[in-house]
């Protein structure tokens, strides 16, 4: 399949991200530099690390190789928990950007807002980022893992609204009064863990909506994903599946599938990782 056919979706600051990217949590800096590589290969076109992740500098090594003019991959990475002080945070920029090798960023966000922690200071984090933008460094800003009154906070004290929200999203878990506040103040939804981590691949609901369309349960899931408006990043090592995840583009669910898939959400009940409103991990 050509890289075009991936819809480029617009972002409320004017610039535009692939609807459908290739992510890197948990895979091993050894193994990162080939994945991303092969993803770019098949035609994928966007790439989300993060500086928790600890491969930063594999998914530049990545980009350098493919051949690709570095303007023609998006790439997105995260702030560190460790460094929301904004001094910090402008230092935890500058390392990820030696990381990867580039001159900027196409996307950079808080990774979590950390309400606990910082005296709950996520805005003062907010505003370095905003610092970044204005410089050039970064194309687009935005957060991960927000919850709506933290959303709020950052509308009410804070000049820039985020591009993006990367929240946990699949069909166990709908995040849908989150995704509802990104549509009503232009915010996109980016879906993190959109199988749920595999967890959704024997449900048997996805089962027999995959024989109905020929498709595996990871690519109606996926292709669910993109019809809803979603961003999603599907990780893998696998060549065999990092090619199917990318092949969801020349088929449709009807309103019908679309609306059994819907059912399955489970509500807090399905949430696989932590709760943004009291996860506080900081590396060490």
């Amino acid at each position: 399949m050509a890289p075009n056919s991936v819809p480029n979706i617009s972002l409320n600051d004017g610039n535009t991200i692939p609807q459908l990217g290739f992510g890197v949590f948990q895979i091993e800096p050894k193994d990162t530099a080939q994945a991303v590589g092969r993803a770019l290969e098949i035609g994928y076109r966007h790439i989300d690390t993060a500086e928790m992740y600890g491969n930063e500098a594999e998914v530049g090594q990545a980009v350098r190789s493919s051949g690709l003019d570095r303007s023609e991959v998006f790439v997105t990475s995260k702030l560190n928990n460790a460094f929301h002080r904004p001094d910090d945070a402008r230092k935890a920029f500058e390392s990820t950007l030696a990381e990867l090798k580039f001159d900027y960023l196409d996307l950079f966000l808080i990774h979590w807002p950390l309400p606990t922690r910082y005296d709950g200071d996520f805005v003062s984090t907010w505003r370095v980022l905003e610092e970044l933008q204005r410089d050039g460094r970064v194309r687009s800003i935005g957060v991960s893992n927000f919850q709506v009154p933290h959303l709020e906070r950052l509308a009410a004290e804070a000049e820039v609204t985020p591009a993006v929200n990367q929240i946990e999203v699949h069909p166990y878990l709908g995040n849908e009064e989150v995704r509802a506040y990104g549509r009503a103040h232009n915010i996109l939804t980016e879906a993190w863990s959109p199988i749920a981590q595999g967890k959704v691949l024997d449900d048997p609901t996805l089962v027999d909506i995959a024989d109905e369309v020929g498709r595996t349960p990871a690519q109606v899931v996926l292709r669910w994903h993109v019809q809803r408006g979603d961003i999603i990043f599907p990780k893998s090592t696998t060549p065999g599946r990092i090619e199917e995840n990318f092949r969801i583009f020349d088929f449709e669910l009807d309103d019908a599938t679309m609306d059994r898939i819907n059912g399955l959400n489970q509500g807090e009940a399905g949430r696989q990782g932590p709760n943004p409103d009291t996860f506080d991990y900081i590396p060490d």
